[in-house]
């Protein structure tokens, strides 16, 4: 295993064998919420660069066998695949800009609000997350080499998983609070809505929708200078 790989899978092993088990709840418990999610954060920063690096080093190895291509993506399959990471770009994005009951440290100030559930928190209460996961997606189905499939079906899974288990500690912490929040919201896109038990609402979501919108275009028109390959002009 080179550099890009122990990376990827102690990136992986911290967020799911850790954060989502009952490991992380015997951490808190003997060093504090406080310390835990600041060990916690280096540890991810550490693993990512380490991540990056092993990455780029990677990449420049013609000879890594994790170069070699597994299958080859059709031409057709370009523009939903762009389609997607877009779509997930903006929508982590706006996630990140809207604090919520499921976003670390504003749990409490959230559940107090009359209405927990709102702008892109309508559509999913994990809106982050989910657009990692689409935006994983889209580059899976760009690129068939063997570390293309490791890096965005790890990232996809962790995203998933993750979901699952924020809602797992948000019950945890606040019962009644998070059950409410829950009524109102699904973790998959516009499920609640469907449902009737939301609804759309554009004019909440605002600038920070845009924000998103813009930094996924911006990403995507400067893709082949940031990472090499071009992605609005067709295979």
């Amino acid at each position: 295993m080179n550099d890009f790989s122990w990376a990827l899978a102690g990136f992986v092993l911290l967020h799911i064998g850790v954060s989502a088990t009952g490991l992380r709840t015997a951490l808190v418990g003997r060093i504090g919420e406080g310390p835990y999610r600041g060990l916690f954060s280096l540890a991810s920063f550490g693993l990512l660069a380490w991540l990056i690096l092993g990455y780029a080093k990677m990449r420049a190895d013609l000879f890594d066998p994790l170069n070699q291509p597994l299958w080859a993506p059709p031409d057709w399959m370009h523009w939903p695949a762009v389609v997607l990471a877009l779509l997930g770009i903006a929508l982590a994005v706006t996630g990140v800009l809207s604090p919520g009951p499921t976003y670390a440290g504003f749990e409490a100030r959230a559940l107090a609000k009359p209405e927990p559930a709102y702008g892109v928190l309508r559509i999913t209460r994990h809106p982050f997350l989910w657009g990692v996961a689409v935006w994983a997606l889209g580059h899976a189905l760009a690129n068939g080499e063997r570390f293309a499939l490791m890096l965005f079906g790890a990232l996809g899974l962790m995203a998933v998983f993750g979901a699952r288990s924020i809602d797992r500690k948000g019950r945890e912490r606040n019962p009644e609070g998070f059950a409410r929040f829950e009524d109102a919201t699904s973790n998959v896109q516009f499920i609640a809505i469907t449902q009737g038990r939301n609804k759309l609402a554009f004019g909440e979501i605002g600038w920070r929708g845009l924000v998103g919108i813009l930094a996924a275009l911006a990403i995507a028109y400067f893709h082949r200078q940031l990472f090499g390959v071009a992605v609005l002009t067709p295979p």
